[in-house]
């Protein structure tokens, strides 16, 4: 069993929120997998259901973020979980905006959702690092975060939420690499090949003018009638 948590701040007024990003990815997976009726439990809302064999809880803090370790310790605690059993999605300024990363353990990174869990539970929980950019600078982080995201990343939002839903179950079953590979078939889907190589440049100059030129005759040769004496003549000419 899994416990997936998704990192945000809750209400209305966060929803479209840069820093929101873990919740609509459990959103997305809740939907496409049919789990069971968000309730309210563990200092937050949970979501039960099933990846065929492999049960999971999806979990949404409700402590807003700064406390979000709260309602991931309460709820390892009520399932008996370990924090091997824990990963949790949530946004990265780090990585590019569409850029999605797993790892298993480590720092914090200054996030302060992650900066509660590891004081709750540790560092040895797994991470899907959902990457949203930077703003340029360490000052204008707060603002950015705290922000909607804009129109133009629609697109790659929503293949990074539909890519976290197509992978959710290989991440239940402790494959990241075969979820990250699920990712990538909607971040970055490969283009179908033709099967046909471009044409030789030379090769096709050269079948155009053969095409369009009627090829030149050869001129016959003079046959030489001169004898002996008349050649050796011209010779000393």
């Amino acid at each position: 069993m899994k416990l997936i948590v998704g990192l945000g701040n809750p209400g209305p007024k966060y929803a479209g929120h840069r820093h929101n990003i873990g919740f609509m990815a459990l959103d997305e997976i809740a939907r496409d997998h049919g789990f069971g009726p968000w309730k309210s439990k563990h200092n937050g809302v949970v979501s039960e259901g099933r990846f065929g064999a492999d049960r999971a809880v999806l979990l949404k803090p409700e402590t807003f973020m700064n406390n979000s370790g709260q309602s991931v310790q309460a709820a390892m605690r009520f399932y008996k979980l370990t924090p091997e059993d824990v990963i949790v999605l949530h946004d990265e300024i780090d990585l590019a905006p569409g850029k999605v990363k797993y790892k298993m353990g480590g720092g914090h990174a200054g996030h302060n959702g992650l900066r509660s869990i590891h004081q709750h539970i540790g560092p040895d929980y797994g991470r899907v690092r959902l990457g949203v950019g930077h703003p340029g600078h360490k000052d204008r982080v707060p603002g950015y975060v705290l922000h909607d995201f804009s129109r133009a990343d629609q697109d790659w939002l929503d293949d990074v939420l539909r890519g976290c839903a197509d992978g959710a179950p290989h991440l239940a079953a402790g494959d990241s690499a075969k979820f990250m590979n699920a990712v990538g078939m909607r971040v970055s889907p490969q283009r179908p090949s033709s099967g046909t190589k471009a044409p030789n440049k030379t090769s096709a100059k050269t079948t155009t003018k053969s095409s369009n030129e009627a090829p030149k005759p050869v001129p016959e040769a003079t046959p030489d009638t001169r004898n002996a004496m008349q050649k050796l003549m011209d010779k000393f000419k």
